[in-house]
């Protein structure tokens, strides 16, 4: 769905094309000397307004894409990482290894090493003059997922034991998935990047000071009113156009 403000930058834009319809329309007395609001000019404007917002719709729906599809791949890593950790306990690993996969493991779920503190244990240690901020142990960023899963992978492959025979479960399988993860976290990064160069051209084209259609718009009304007059039918073409900076 469109947002507010994608409508209205699209409106400006059909508002333009309505404006130089007028200019058409009052035809050779339409003459300024300043070349940005020439028809020509206007006609090169609407062009450019045109195509940023379709390269802006394009940018949307890949990075909603890309989005998606992360999505869907990452959901069934929880169950995943479940497998492998009972893997790895079945496993004659030792304590040692145990104990670092079970912090990956914690990390790669989202979980604290320890229960967050009630509010009434905070203020427990608050009154006997103890510090009781708790840093957020969540990382489950995508990012930090991709890492997690790539020191699990590492770690694993420092365990002699850890052989399991389903194929799953195997390091070269976790190796896979792990480089499917990193593309489709990547492929989101990039056309977030191509998203926003997008957004930025569509705004300078509509926004930008003296050069955008919104100030060039209100410069082609200003030109026809001191030519015409307020009350002229040529004026009355193009009075009633808004241009709204978003």
């Amino acid at each position: 769905m469109a947002s507010i403000s994608d409508a209205s930058h699209a409106k400006n834009v059909t508002n333009l094309d309505s404006l130089i319809s007028a200019v058409i329309t009052i035809g050779p007395g339409y003459n300024p000397s300043k070349d940005s609001i020439t028809l020509p000019a206007l006609q090169s404007l609407f062009s450019a307004a045109s195509e940023s917002l379709i390269a802006l719709k394009t940018a949307e729906s890949a990075n909603s894409t890309a989005i998606d599809v992360r999505e869907l791949a990452f959901k069934p890593m929880g169950s995943l990482f479940t497998k492998v950790s009972n893997a790895l306990k079945a496993s004659n690993s030792s304590i040692q290894a145990d104990e670092t996969a079970k912090t990956i493991f914690r990390k790669l779920q989202g979980k604290r090493a320890k229960a967050k503190l009630t509010d009434e244990e905070k203020q427990a240690l608050e009154a006997e003059g103890k510090d009781v901020n708790q840093i957020s142990a969540s990382q489950m960023s995508y990012d930090d997922r991709v890492d997690n899963f790539e020191k699990l992978i590492s770690l694993l492959q420092t365990i002699p034991d850890y052989n399991p025979n389903e194929e799953e479960l195997k390091i070269e399988t976790l190796q896979g998935i792990l480089t499917d993860l990193k593309t489709k976290n990547s492929d989101v990064v990039k056309t977030n990047l191509v998203l926003e160069t997008a957004r930025g051209v569509r705004n300078d084209v509509l926004n930008k000071p003296l050069s955008g259609v919104v100030d060039i718009a209100s410069d082609v009304k200003s030109y026809i009113k001191s030519v015409f007059g307020a009350t002229s039918t040529q004026y009355k073409l193009v009075s009633k156009l808004r241009f709204a900076k978003i």
